[in-house]
């Protein structure tokens, strides 16, 4: 019965090691080896710069791109939050900055007079603020090209630490993958030592 035994065990040791390795080698060899002929090198490690142009171009198509901005900065609620922070910048001028410059003018600037200036200065930034900001989208456009920015970092990104990342992300999934490709091989060792079993 051993020789029945020792064959399952033996494809599930195989189907465990493969995945295991499988997994590995996404990462390792990091650096280009030279093994019987062959070039071995992780997946990861030698395609790092085209994972970084691909990613790129996702992150300037998908997820963030200068439409997004224009949207954001023509959205009337952005504007209302501009506007409520303009006020409380304005009127924190006046109160703690104007009236520091003569004993006057902090009797002056109290009450309605004080609403009243804040208003004006308020309505009078409000004007440009639209033209501001579309000044503003347009200079980061000019200036920013996401798929660049995101090529750049992931290029620069080093394998250790992107080994790391994954591996503490995925840690539930690879041993997973590693327990099927061991499951599968006890299932196909057993199918081997019954049919063994059978044909003897």
């Amino acid at each position: 019965m051993l020789k029945y035994i020792i064959g399952p065990i033996l494809c599930a040791f195989i189907g465990w090691f493969t995945n295991y390795l499988a997994i590995k080698m996404l990462f390792h060899p990091r650096k280009p080896k030279r093994i019987l002929g062959w070039t071995l090198q992780g997946l990861f490690p030698k395609r790092q710069a085209e994972l970084a142009d691909l990613l790129g171009d996702i992150v300037e198509k998908e997820l963030v791109n200068h439409e997004d901005i224009q949207r954001v900065i023509q959205d009337p609620a952005f504007h209302r939050r501009i506007r409520i922070l303009v006020d409380t910048y304005v009127s924190r001028f006046l109160q703690k900055k104007l009236s520091r410059v003569h004993p006057l003018l902090a009797s002056l600037l109290q009450g309605r007079v004080l609403d009243k200036i804040r208003d004006l200065v308020v309505d009078e930034v409000e004007r440009f603020i639209p033209d501001m900001l579309e000044k503003a989208a347009q200079e980061l456009e000019s200036r920013f090209e996401f798929s660049a920015i995101v090529r750049e970092k992931i290029a620069g990104f080093s394998i250790e630490k992107l080994e790391k990342v994954i591996f503490d992300l995925m840690k539930r999934e690879f041993r997973f993958i590693e327990m099927v490709g061991g499951v599968l091989g006890l299932a196909v060792g057993t199918v081997q030592s019954v049919f063994f079993y059978l044909m003897s």
